[in-house]
């Protein structure tokens, strides 16, 4: 099942230039919250702080505190190897490993810890892709095609099977859709609902219908700053905020 996340007093600086300022923020668990806003009002950075992917940037620097469940994500004794296993990450652009078969590709993660049971890895492959709704279309050719040779929602999904492979808490996704085509963007959207069944999912998106369609909470960035974090139907009828307003009324952005 999936665990909630506690923020408080996030900020993160790149360098000099201070990208989040004060993100305090609680994601229920089993929901789905979208995070919108306008390009570069630190939507991205957030998801990376969640899980500690910030710091693959030599200059980066965070102050504040996360929880996932009970875990203090920047607590002195917390591995980031460790964080990064409780929440799964899924990026804008598909990266399967290309000199590796679907079958590999899912079971990477597990491999890179160890796992070495090869019945129990074709169980949770086999589970993993039907999860991520593709094990029908691969299940011919798991081991005789790389994951590159994918259609690119097919990739998608299979880094999505990859994700839930090493079974994360939560399941953060920075824009999954936003290269698919409008039948592969209803596929996604569709695993989306399904998985916070067992999963927390936080999803980055630039499509505001998407947010509605998915979203049980939203929250609305811009500069920086958290806006607005409510219900998602509140968001999209009543915000509070006039710049929230005017965000997905189409003024800016």
């Amino acid at each position: 099942m999936g665990v909630g996340i506690e923020v408080k007093e996030l900020n993160a600086w790149f360098g000099k230039a201070q990208v989040l300022q004060d993100i305090e923020m609680t994601v229920e668990p089993n929901k789905v919250t979208a995070v919108i806003g306008p390009s570069g009002c630190g939507k991205s950075t957030f998801v990376r702080c969640l899980n500690r992917m910030h710091e693959v940037v030599a200059d980066a620097r965070v102050t504040g505190k996360v929880k996932i469940g009970d875990v203090d994500v920047y607590g002195p004794s917390t591995a980031a190897v460790d964080v990064r296993r409780r929440i799964g990450m899924v990026f804008q652009k598909a990266n399967p490993f290309p000199t590796m078969s679907i079958y590999d590709n899912v079971a990477a993660g597990l491999k890179l810890n160890g796992f070495r049971n090869r019945r129990q890895l074709d169980e949770i492959v086999e589970r993993s892709l039907n999860m991520a709704a593709l094990w029908h279309e691969v299940k011919d050719v798991l081991k005789k095609k790389s994951g590159a040779s994918l259609s690119g929602g097919q990739q998608q999904r299979l880094c999505i099977a990859r994700a839930l492979a090493v079974e994360p808490d939560v399941l953060v996704m920075d824009e999954p859709a936003s290269a698919l085509d409008p039948i592969s963007t209803g596929k996604i959207e569709e695993l989306v609902n399904e998985l916070k069944e067992q999963y927390t999912v936080v999803i980055v998106t630039h499509n505001m219908q998407q947010a509605a369609r998915v979203a049980d909470f939203t929250g609305f960035f811009l500069m920086g700053r958290l806006i607005e974090f409510d219900r998602t139907e509140k968001i999209f009828t009543t915000p509070s905020d006039k710049r929230t307003e005017d965000y997905i009324t189409g003024r800016f952005g």
